[in-house]
């Protein structure tokens, strides 16, 4: 492609009775793109078929204006962190991402993704994490949601990082840190106790510091109602002790003796397994899960993956919840 290029300085195109025609191509432009281009894309409409101009940034193609295109509001949650076991902490919480309410670790609403027509949207649900291994990341094109990190074993004893922390198992360690504006870091282990785990963090909460022979509480989940009903996701799972702790939000709860083993968390709940006792296994993360909205006169119904198709909870909206991998064109 031949470029002209312009002097420095102001270029005065103003005429009266005239305009600037701006180079005018569809989607499947195959130049080679440099920083800076403008262009307008006549694949890119929204419900009015007003085209809209986008920009180059050095990456991709990116719309100048999105009033008026159609949007989708997600919701993505990683797999949440097996719980660790001989007395584990309990697992964390997979990474919580959404466009509607808050996100997790505190975090604020994302924006929307704006959808552009023909674009083929990825989407990976994470695998929840067997005893004493991280949960695996979800995915929604550009948004990746962080796996719950693994409750720790008596030994070596600290909780590992993740979407949110695994919850530590002994004196002295720490709790696994969660990621920023996606989850909260496990409980620590207090000094004076050798034997009892704490819980796993949570989307919404810190796993406690565990208390002479009783684990920590593990971290609470956060409520979404992109669904149209609100529902508590990505829990901590509860660490071993005596008594053990409870896992939140469907997270699995930590065993209460020596052989007692912690459960398994919910499926597709995002949320952290249950710290295993001193002679037993631990519990597995629950997957996570990956759900869209959008206006129902926006939905392409082109999908890969079988997801739940929900077009009655909420009137003129469309909700998909992909509980396992696949994909959306918008």
């Amino acid at each position: 492609m031949a470029t002209t290029k312009i002097g420095g300085g102001v270029v005065d195109l103003n005429s009266d009775n005239s305009a600037f025609q701006m180079p005018s191509g569809s989607s499947s432009y195959t130049g080679t793109a440099v920083t800076g281009m403008i262009r307008n894309n006549t694949s890119i409409s929204n419900v009015d078929a007003i085209t809209v101009f986008e920009y180059y940034n050095g990456t991709e193609w990116i719309p100048m204006s999105t009033n008026g295109l159609p949007k989708i509001n997600f919701l993505v949650i990683a797999g949440g962190g097996g719980g660790g076991t001989r007395r584990g902490g309990g697992g964390g919480a997979g990474g919580y991402r959404t466009s509607m309410g808050q996100s997790g670790g505190g975090g604020p609403a994302e924006s929307n993704i704006v959808a552009i027509s023909g674009t083929v949207y990825t989407i990976t649900v994470g695998g929840g994490g067997g005893g004493n291994t991280n949960g695996e990341d979800s995915v929604f094109g550009t948004i990746t949601s962080v796996g719950g990190g693994r409750g720790g074993q008596r030994n070596p004893g600290p909780g590992y990082a993740g979407g949110s922390g695994g919850g530590a198992a002994t004196q002295y360690a720490g709790g696994g840190g969660g990621t920023a504006n996606q989850g909260y870091p496990g409980g620590n282990g207090q000094a004076a106790n050798y034997y009892v785990g704490t819980g796993g963090g949570g989307s919404g909460a810190a796993g406690a510091t565990n208390n002479q022979n009783a684990s920590g509480a593990a971290g609470d989940g956060v409520s979404s109602s992109i669904t149209g009903a609100a529902v508590l996701r990505a829990g901590g799972g509860g660490g071993a002790g005596f008594p053990a702790s409870a896992g939140k939000a469907g997270g699995g709860n930590g065993g209460g003796s020596n052989s007692a083993p912690g459960t398994s968390a919910t499926p597709n709940s995002g949320s952290g397994g249950g710290g295993g006792g001193f002679d037993a296994g631990a519990g597995a993360g629950g997957s996570g899960v990956v759900i869209l909205r959008m206006d129902t006169s926006t939905y392409s119904g082109i999908t890969e993956g079988l997801p739940i198709v929900d077009q009655t909870s909420v009137t003129d909206t469309t909700i998909l919840i992909f509980n396992g991998s696949g994909s959306y064109t918008a």
